[in-house]
């Protein structure tokens, strides 16, 4: 009886233990849900860029000369043929008078051994005659058509001479012109180093300025060997100019984050790697009409990836280990259980999986920080676009 009693008493304190602890057994605790599903998805490859104006011309002095006038500002549009700079031409008038009156006496020159030649050829065809009769000996006439030979060769001198004077006169004029230094292409103004009172020359390193045609503008970015190639396999096209052909229009984001209007497209790709920095060029033309962009803007080339019926899930529904990435689904309608994804992409707070679940499989979609296989869950679903839209971007 005694025993019964001992045995009976700890049965007794046993169960009441039990029933204290029992409450200290924690529940099973909600977790968002969302069903993993098929979307279209529009990726993109950024790429920094430096843009250029279609044309890039360096303005220079063609003969040397003080400015003396500063025809135009920073920043305007000017026209091809449009006076920019005018330098002093005191020195070159002056030329100028001389190699005009060296025409004049060039004229005067040959005028004289016209009238030289002409009276020679009428003393040469008056012997001619006297000759044939035996009139006169021939020596007459050799010694007259010897200096009709004379004359003529001193009127030849004499045109040479004016030639040379014309030339040297045009020389001047075509400097005189040069002292007006003209916009090679119509394009907007660059910088003005250089001010009146500066001495020019065509052997100045520094340009007086560039004039740049934006109505287009050029923007150059890089590929590395990577990305090169993997541009290859993916571009569709059997040549390089069937593959630049079929490449889809790209953005450009401009300095303050913000996305120029008008697409661009990529017109060419430089023929070689560069060796020094290991990548290849790439240009791409952008419409300007509006002249929003200048000549030295910078931004970023978003090149589209489309990803066509591709299953997503919130890429705050994954996690890594060891470089695996892992998503808890929801077993059994209330158990976390983790598998392994492949992970393609992630694109706007979204991971596309390639392998490791199925369209339509549940998954943990946030808070899965302390989470551990096998963790009995409440799920609770909720909509995946509205929670990747609550995603910010941290900075």
């Amino acid at each position: 009886m005694i025993n019964k009693l001992v045995i009976l008493s700890i049965a007794a304190v046993s169960l009441t233990a039990c029933k204290k602890e029992a409450p200290k057994q924690d529940g099973a605790k909600p977790y968002p849900v969302v069903n993993a599903e098929l979307k279209n998805i529009v990726g993109y490859q950024t790429f920094p860029a430096i843009m250029q104006g279609r044309v890039n011309n360096d303005v220079r002095a063609k003969i040397q000369g003080y400015i003396t006038q500063l025809l135009v500002d920073e920043g305007q549009y000017v026209t091809k043929g449009q006076p920019l700079f005018r330098l002093e031409t005191n020195i070159l008038n002056e030329n100028a008078a001389a190699s005009k009156a060296g025409i004049g006496a060039a004229e005067s020159t040959i005028a004289a051994a016209q009238a030289s030649v002409n009276a020679a050829q009428v003393e040469v065809n008056k012997l001619k005659p006297l000759v044939q009769k035996n009139i006169i000996s021939n020596v007459q006439l050799q010694t007259a058509q010897a200096q009709l030979a004379q004359a003529q060769a001193q009127l030849q001198q004499a045109t040479a001479a004016k030639k040379q004077a014309v030339a040297n006169y045009k020389g001047v004029e075509a400097n005189i012109e040069y002292s007006i230094i003209r916009a090679p292409i119509s394009g907007v103004v660059g910088k003005l180093p250089l001010r009146v009172g500066s001495l020019v020359g065509p052997s100045d390193q520094t340009p007086l300025t560039t004039i740049s045609d934006t109505s287009q503008i050029f923007a150059y970015f890089a590929m590395n060997e990577k990305e090169y190639f993997d541009f290859l396999e993916k571009a569709p096209g059997a040549t390089m100019p069937e593959k630049i052909k079929n490449l889809p229009m790209v953005e450009l984001q401009l300095a303050n984050g913000s996305l120029y209007p008008e697409k661009g497209r990529i017109e060419a790709i430089t023929g070689q790697i560069d060796p020094g920095t290991g990548t290849i060029q790439f240009r791409v033309a952008f419409s300007n009409a509006q002249k929003l962009l200048s000549n030295g803007n910078s931004g970023t080339i978003r090149f589209p990836q489309n990803y066509d019926n591709v299953l997503v899930v919130p890429e705050s529904a994954t996690y890594e280990q060891q470089g695996i990435v892992y998503v808890y689904k929801v077993d059994k309608g209330d158990t976390a259980r983790n598998v392994v994804v492949n992970v393609i992409d992630r694109i706007d707070n979204l991971a596309l999986i390639k392998s490791g679940i199925n369209k339509g499989e549940m998954v943990i979609a946030a808070g899965i920080g302390g989470l551990k296989p096998g963790t009995a869950v409440k799920p609770k679903p909720i909509k995946m676009d509205s929670l990747v839209q609550s995603i910010k971007p941290k900075f």
